[in-house]
């Protein structure tokens, strides 16, 4: 901390009924009330320096005079600086109390005109050598231009202040005069553990700004950024550190929020607050994370924000949604209109701003149209590593895909136990996923077999609907055990699990399933279906299931092998896409595909081996 000393007297200012005087053989014949507060001083020191005073002096010519200062800048503290230093005695000035007296210096007019050495040239001198000069010393003279916030504009005060902080933050600790106990700090990580220094030097500069007001920290920000040396990700940090310092409890600052006018003003400040931060974000993807990211939404949501912020966050979270977890997600509902307990539309908005996301690339490079090798030149070279990227970028995004896939469907299973959860939203961000992206369904099982137990009032086609994207293909084998005996899904789903149990039984080779339980082996004999042959051949068109249960199996005949069965199903599945929902299997698709004799086509092939080897 810098001090300036002014003056050589002692201070012989003192207080006698309310009134300051300063001990002197002469009397006093200037009277100047300042805020309240009223001072007997002498004409000739204070008009001697200062020109307003000359001026409101000049007006009424009296031997003793009253001057009232109504509107001056830094109380009673400034105007004794001023008068101290009028008359010589000894005044001490430091980044606490030189803003309030270079105000009250131009409010008074002490400039060079009037006297040599006035107080305005000697304040601005150490405020431009020393101050400045100074980290410690910048933050807070500008911490203190929040008294004089217009004075302090037009003086320079504050922008020069802004300034020598951005610049000192994009230079190296090593070259900025920081304060006695963080250079000491520094010194002594670098001797013990210079490793951790480097690590921890980078933002070595966030939580002291991280103390000064919305205001100031965004010029700051803003300045800081300008500069455009400092990574990205140390703007986020400093981001974070400062919203951890101001946005503390905000559950229980937005629940307070209405209890009284105080309580308002205090939601309207962390709202701005809020929304600064949002505003000075970094573009790059990544230089937040994604979980402080959804925490500023959450609080968002709380304070009301404004629609701009919440979109602009609700895309930045879309870009990153896979280091999402579900918990994170989980954003309240404060909405009056909406019943339910979390904002699942604002999910949903960040679902679709991630699947809006870039295209992938072609899977392979294009061909030469002459189909053999010439001698690659530099820039095919370079094409085929900017390809090679565009892969790796590719592959990357669909590995987001599968990641996201998991984080919703432990979202559905947390939102499936809100009785207030409709059904259409439910489906609709589970059909927010595209097929290939769920690798299993178990996890989205689960979430339905949630939601079914929460809403037992739902209709036949109210489950039907809830169960359409429901692959039953994708099902490991725990998971069809339970769900042929939930009693709560549709038959058309059971049925459906039961077969692809058994063509999964036969493509095993074991040719054996496990014996049916009992509850639904009733299930199925109150459809007529006979629960003692559960094989693919007893879905035949004589099995009855009546009303919209009824599974369509109209070209299934009692086949002669498992394999002809499994690929007359599938072939029924594409009909039933449409109306079920049901998502294709690629890897069944090829099932579907295999040939109705393989015999004949493995003889095919031994003969032309034959043909070959007898010309050879």
């Amino acid at each position: 901390m810098k001090f300036m000393k002014l003056g050589s007297r002692p201070d012989t200012f003192y207080t006698s009924e309310a009134i300051r005087s300063v001990s002197s053989e002469v009397s006093s014949d200037l009277i100047v009330q300042v805020k309240g507060s009223r001072y007997m001083l002498h004409k000739f020191p204070l008009l001697s320096k200062c020109l307003r005073l000359q001026r409101l002096c000049s007006e009424s010519p009296e031997s003793s005079q009253m001057v009232q200062l109504p509107d001056f800048p830094g109380g009673i503290e400034a105007f004794e600086i001023c008068a101290k230093f009028c008359y010589g005695i000894t005044i001490t000035l430091s980044a606490y109390n030189i803003v309030g007296a270079r105000c009250a210096a131009e409010y008074l007019q002490m400039t060079e005109d009037v006297e040599k050495g006035n107080l305005i040239y000697k304040l601005e001198v150490f405020f431009n050598s020393c101050i400045l000069h100074g980290w410690k010393d910048s933050i807070i003279t500008l911490q203190t231009t929040k008294g004089f916030p217009l004075w302090s504009e037009d003086l320079g005060i504050t922008s020069r202040c802004i300034e020598a902080i951005a610049s000192k933050v994009l230079t190296h600790p090593s070259k900025v005069n920081l304060s006695h106990s963080h250079s000491r700090r520094v010194r002594d990580d670098v001797s013990c553990n210079g490793a951790e220094s480097q690590r921890h030097r980078p933002n070595w500069w966030a939580e002291d700004i991280a103390e000064l007001g919305i205001d100031l920290y965004w010029r700051a920000m803003l300045g800081i950024k300008s500069g455009g040396k400092l990574p990205s990700s140390l703007i986020g940090d400093a981001l974070k550190i400062y919203a951890a310092r101001w946005l503390p409890n905000i559950s229980k600052v937005g629940s307070d929020s209405d209890s009284d006018s105080g309580g308002n003003d205090l939601t309207s400040k962390h709202r701005l607050l809020l929304e600064s931060i949002v505003s000075l974000l970094p573009a790059e993807k990544g230089s937040v994370s994604c979980s402080f990211l959804l925490k500023l939404l959450k609080a968002s949501n709380i304070l009301n924000a404004s629609s701009p912020s919440k979109t602009e966050l609700a895309r930045r979270i879309g870009l990153q949604l896979e280091e999402a977890t579900v918990n994170d997600l989980l954003i309240p509902c404060l909405s009056c209109s909406n019943d339910t307990l979390y904002d699942v539309d604002m999910v949903m908005n960040i679902l679709e701003k991630f699947m809006l996301q870039g295209q992938s690339p072609p899977t392979s490079p294009p061909r030469s149209k002459f189909g053999f090798e010439r001698r690659r030149s530099r820039s095919a070279e370079n094409i085929d590593l900017e390809f090679q990227e565009s892969r790796r970028s590719s592959s990357a995004s669909h590995s987001s895909k599968l990641k996201v896939a998991r984080l919703v469907d432990g979202y559905l299973q947390e939102i499936a136990r809100d009785v207030n959860l409709p059904l259409s939203k439910f489906v609709a961000i589970a059909e927010t996923i595209p097929d290939f992206a769920r690798i299993d369904h178990d996890d989205l099982y689960r979430a339905i077999d949630i939601y079914l137990k929460a809403h037992p009032d739902l209709n036949k086609s109210e489950r039907k609907r809830l169960c359409r994207t429901l692959d039953c293909k994708k099902l490991s084998v725990e998971a069809c055990m339970h769900a042929a005996q939930n009693e709560l899904l549709p038959l058309r789903v059971v049925v459906q699990v039961l077969f692809f149990e058994q063509a999964r039984a036969g493509m095993s080779g074991g040719g054996k399933v496990t014996e049916l339980p009992s509850n639904i082996k009733a299930l199925l004999a109150t459809h007529n279906i006979d629960p003692s042959r559960h094989t693919a051949a007893a879905l035949s068109t004589t099995t009855s299931i009546p009303g919209d249960d009824q599974w369509s199996v109209s070209g299934l005949k009692s086949p002669k092998s498992r394999l002809s069965t499994l690929r007359m199903k599938l072939a029924e599945d594409d009909d039933l896409d449409g109306s079920n929902g049901i998502g294709r299997s690629s890897k069944l698709k090829a099932i579907r595909a295999l040939p109705a004799r393989p015999k004949r086509m493995f003889s095919k092939l031994l003969s032309i081996n034959r043909s070959a080897g007898e010309k050879n």
